[in-house]
């Protein structure tokens, strides 16, 4: 039976689209994919998900790439992006529903020590995730997804049984390492509706 649902955050509980995020702050459509593609190229957000580089490094190495007239916003794409990630349609009231329901609640995503610190601010998402029983984010503990090593320290930090687990993911790759240590995957295709219908095909078995 299952008790505990893990939820991925970008792409599942939120939209995490780089060109929207960064369009916010910058105007021309061709400055906005220049910007959005050096401020989220993942040479940074792979170390910034890891925990292994600091947020003023960044921030320097997303200026040397871009002209000089381009700094101000991409900092201020860089240093406000968390604010532009409004929950998908339909998840909200979902997680409300299980949380209504008994079921655990727990959040399991590749993101920077930056965001766990600062998440709180965006009142919309901490409204959400304040539904949770467990959040764990990859930049404090220097594990990333799909390492089996981090949905291990999920289970021990909450005592769940992997069998009791239903862990919810954009990315195939992060769904078979959840598979690895026993946990059910559902590999999310960006739509509520489904995810409901398959949960509750879950249910039933």
């Amino acid at each position: 039976m299952i008790k505990n649902y893990i939820f991925d955050l970008g792409k599942v509980v939120v939209h995490f689209e780089p060109e929207y995020m960064t369009s916010k702050y910058v105007e021309s459509k061709e400055d906005i994919l220049l910007v959005s593609e050096v401020v989220f190229d993942r040479i940074f957000w792979d170390k910034l998900d890891e925990g292994t580089i600091a947020d003023e490094d960044v921030i320097e190495g997303i200026c040397s790439r871009l002209p000089e007239r381009l700094h101000d916003a991409a900092k201020k794409v860089y240093e406000n992006w968390y604010y532009n990630i409004p929950v998908i349609d339909g998840m909200a009231e979902l997680i409300c529903q299980l949380k209504k329901d008994g079921k655990k609640l727990f959040l399991l995503s590749n993101i920077s020590v930056c965001f766990a610190e600062n998440y709180h601010r965006n009142t919309e998402l901490k409204a959400v995730l304040d539904m949770f029983d467990g959040l764990v984010f990859s930049g404090r503990l220097g594990i990333t997804k799909p390492n089996e090593s981090i949905f291990r320290h999920l289970l021990d930090k909450y005592d769940l049984n992997a069998d009791e687990c239903v862990f919810i993911d954009d990315t195939a790759k992060n769904i078979k390492g959840a598979e690895k240590v026993g946990i059910k995957g559902i590999l999310f295709n960006g739509n509520a509706d489904d995810l409901i219908g398959e949960l509750q095909g879950i249910k039933t078995q």
